[in-house]
């Protein structure tokens, strides 16, 4: 077979792949799931939630889970620094919905250099029941968000998670960044999930707190500069599974500029680079870059210009990500497969940089990780106060 051959063939398997993994992924969010005997106790569950700062969705994603569905809950708010503009805000929520809902510690306890996690320790400390949800300020939680956690705890689960999913942009960086939290990443870690490579995400992590606390507590988490990166590796060095809940919830986004989409994505990337590489190296494949040039190449042992091959690859794979995401409810308007391309031409360079790229700006701090590839907790070095803003993960 002749090289234009080889790569026409090698086109067709990727798009193939993607084509196999969108379906999986719509399988995976569209079964129902087994019901879990925690559905039928309801057991009294403590949501953490760290805050800093002000966000454009700040008041809703807080209301909102204040005003769940369950019978017995309540949620501490944790926020690092006493002059912290998110406080009054909480501290009126505290009046209205009473004490007994919510209450507010303040401090952090520096048990590893991610300051999300350090934020979390007195909360984690401070919660008196069994089961314990840390999640992130700017979920939007559903009024069966605690029972949507629950349902996926079966006998082998070490922790349940959910990705983010993006919704309601307001500019196209925010449209971009849809395309990115949706059919790519969400995507991808539910066709892990269903193949029995379950990835924690940070978002939204229930924890059954005797086990964590048996297996180190949440200082254990620290292990990694990433706590979801160290959540996975605990649950699966114990034998246990790491779980995604039926449906991701919400993240909604407002308006981001694309330069800030574009600086998340590499502190992902960088992040995923250090700490699971050998998934992170075939990422590259999980984009249509490789997939368009082999067409372009190829496409005369097709028969086909070679401006159409490369055109009919971004189709079919664009048509999967539509479907998949109008299937399941994700954000869609008739400027997503812009977004998506915009995606697509992007993520080569963050994937190629995240290999040489050592800095990045994390929920306040500028932090350098290392460029070996090692996972310690020497490898971010948080930058003095004020050396860079709130990066609004």
């Amino acid at each position: 077979m002749t090289p234009a051959g080889w790569a026409a063939v090698i086109a067709v398997l990727l798009v193939v792949m993607n084509l196999a993994s969108q379906a999986i992924a719509l399988w995976r969010l569209r079964r129902p799931l087994q019901r879990s005997a925690l559905l039928d106790e309801l057991p009294p569950v403590t949501i953490v939630r760290p805050l800093r700062g002000i966000e454009a969705f700040s008041r809703e994603t807080a209301i909102s889970g204040l005003e769940l569905d369950y019978p017995r809950y309540s949620t501490i708010f944790c926020v690092a620094d006493a002059h912290d503009p998110i406080i009054p805000l909480i501290e009126e929520l505290i009046g209205i919905y009473g004490a007994e809902k919510a209450r507010l510690i303040v401090g952090d306890v520096p048990v590893s250099a991610n300051p999300k996690l350090n934020n979390c320790v007195r909360g984690w400390d401070a919660a008196e029941t069994d089961w314990v949800i840390l999640a992130d300020s700017n979920v939007l939680m559903p009024k069966d968000y605690i029972q949507r956690m629950l349902a996926a705890w079966q006998p082998a689960t070490g922790l349940v998670c959910s990705t983010p999913a993006g919704s309601r942009p307001l500019c196209i960086g925010a449209e971009v960044e849809c395309a990115f939290l949706n059919a790519f990443q969400a995507r991808w870690q539910y066709v892990g999930e269903a193949l029995g490579l379950g990835f924690a995400q940070g978002k939204s992590m229930l924890w059954n707190k005797p086990f964590l606390d048996a297996n180190g507590g949440i200082a254990a988490l620290g292990a990694e500069i990433a706590e979801d990166a160290a959540s996975t590796k605990l649950v699966r060095n114990t034998g246990r599974h790491v779980h995604l809940v039926g449906q991701p919830f919400e993240q909604p986004l407002g308006r981001r500029r694309l330069r800030d989409v574009v600086q998340r994505q590499f502190r992902w990337a960088r992040l995923r680079r250090v700490t699971f590489l050998p998934f992170f190296a075939l990422e590259i494949l999980s984009t249509p870059f490789l997939a368009v040039v082999l067409a372009a190449f190829g496409a005369s042992a097709l028969g086909l210009p070679a401006w159409l091959a490369p055109l009919l690859v971004l189709l079919v794979w664009y048509a999967g990500d539509i479907v998949l995401s109008a299937r399941v409810g994700w954000f869609l308007n008739w400027r997503t497969p812009l977004a998506m391309l915009a995606r697509d031409i992007a993520f080569p360079g963050i994937w190629a940089y995240a290999f040489v790229g050592g800095e990045v700006s994390w929920r306040g701090n500028a932090m350098k990780i290392s460029t070996d590839g090692a996972n310690k907790l020497n490898d971010a070095v948080p930058a003095a106060p004020g050396q860079v803003g709130r990066d609004g993960r």
